[in-house]
């Protein structure tokens, strides 16, 4: 039996070894085991990894090379037009070689690859759809068009898409289902956390703008300043800050404008088992995201029993049991500099709008060390439903249904 995956994720080879993403290749590692070979189509470059990029844990039996695809400016809309033919030749040879089809979306690979799989009717496939299911989103007009397609069960047959989250009204072959990172073994190495000042947030995942890591800055600063309009208490908080990006140099300069450095900290990019340490010891997870798929760091630091502070978008809400096992941001407004004191630094006025309900439930929960400790319960006992055990599981028992 062999698995065909197709995929936009960029790959890099040496020494005929594939490295990736190591979310996606820990995941694609687990979907292997059940399969004695597999093919690979995606965009390659033969450069040397990143520290954080990891191999297959066996090679591919065939390896289909195509260019990275992309429409953002004019050159390269002409590039993707001079290679679609290529392309789509590319992804009818995996797809007729390969017993199980494996598409992964949203994408520019995917959106072509939902095309040519209505020409295999017949064949065993899953679509991962690695975004924002909700059918009420506002997304590109192709991410609505690959979601059209996998829906569609007359042009997509014989498919399982896994989306996350539970929608309504949706087609038979729409699944929902999840990831995960950690193993059963790995709950016993969760410690029981002590909510008192000073309080330390998390902020994990690729420094980009659609992340909006410079408002998870923006709320630990203002929780560190004295609310003089309505008298609230200053809070001492942390913000431990993982991962890299294009962001950064804007988000460094706003800390060292702002002289926020002895509580705004760069951790950059680290592998799981440090990041692990850090969900071990922080009280809470912030990421006020404008989308998200299946908010890993939400996810992972859950399962370390991290406090999630997280905006109302994809599944998060569902993920958070709607604000009973975490808190749900009202979405993008910020808080307002009313002037610089003495020392040049800013004070922050609430003003009417989101962010002042947003500081005024953090701050309402951050005095209630026995609601902390059973909201951090309540968020560790969700997510360590689903372990790597059981994910394997759930991809034996979708593969026995179509094999």
């Amino acid at each position: 039996m062999k698995f065909g995956i197709i995929t936009y994720i960029l790959h890099k080879r040496i020494k005929g070894e594939y490295y990736s993403y190591e979310p996606y290749i820990r995941e694609m590692n687990i979907w292997l085991r059940f399969f004695p070979e597999f093919l690979l189509l995606a965009p390659n470059e033969d450069k040397n990894p990143d520290p954080l990029e990891i191999p297959y844990n066996c090679r591919p039996t065939k390896f289909y090379e195509i260019p990275e695809i992309s429409l953002i400016n004019l050159k390269e809309i002409l590039g993707a037009i001079l290679f679609l033919p290529f392309v789509i030749i590319m992804i009818i040879k995996i797809m007729s070689r390969a017993d199980h089809i494996h598409l992964r979306c949203p994408g520019n690979i995917g959106l072509i690859g939902c095309f040519v799989q209505v020409f295999f009717p017949g064949k065993p496939k899953t679509a991962k759809y690695a975004g924002n299911w909700d059918p009420e989103a506002r997304q590109p007009r192709s991410y609505r068009l690959q979601k059209w397609i996998l829906s569609n069960t007359f042009l997509t047959r014989n498919m399982q898409v896994l989306v996350y989250g539970e929608w309504p009204r949706q087609s038979k072959n729409i699944i929902p289902f999840f990831t995960a990172s950690f193993s059963e073994k790995e709950k016993v190495e969760v410690p029981k956390k002590t909510f008192s000042e000073p309080f330390t947030f998390l902020f994990v995942g690729n420094l980009v703008e659609g992340k909006r890591p410079l408002e998870a800055v923006k709320l630990v600063e203002a929780m560190n300043a004295e609310v003089v309009q309505n008298r609230a208490p200053k809070i001492r908080a942390s913000l431990e800050i993982y991962g890299d990006g294009p962001e950064r140099f804007k988000l460094e300069t706003y800390v060292k404008e702002n002289q926020l450095h002895q509580y705004i900290i760069f951790k950059g990019s680290r592998p799981l088992e440090e990041l692990k340490d850090a969900y071990k010891k922080a009280h809470f997870v912030i990421l006020p995201s404008k989308s998200e798929g299946w908010p890993k760091a939400l996810a992972e630091a859950m399962f370390f029993g991290c406090i999630p502070i997280a905006s109302p978008v994809s599944c998060v809400p569902w993920m958070l049991n709607y604000g009973s096992r975490g808190i749900l941001l009202d979405e993008y407004k910020n808080l307002e500099p009313r002037a610089k004191n003495q020392d040049g630094r800013k004070e922050w006025s609430v003003v009417s709008g989101q962010w002042s309900g947003d500081l005024e439930k953090i701050r309402n929960l951050m005095t209630d060390p026995e609601r902390m400790k059973r909201m951090s319960e309540e968020a560790k006992k969700w997510s360590q439903q689903y372990t790597l055990e059981r994910f394997e599981g759930a991809i034996k028992e979708l593969l026995n249904n179509k094999k």
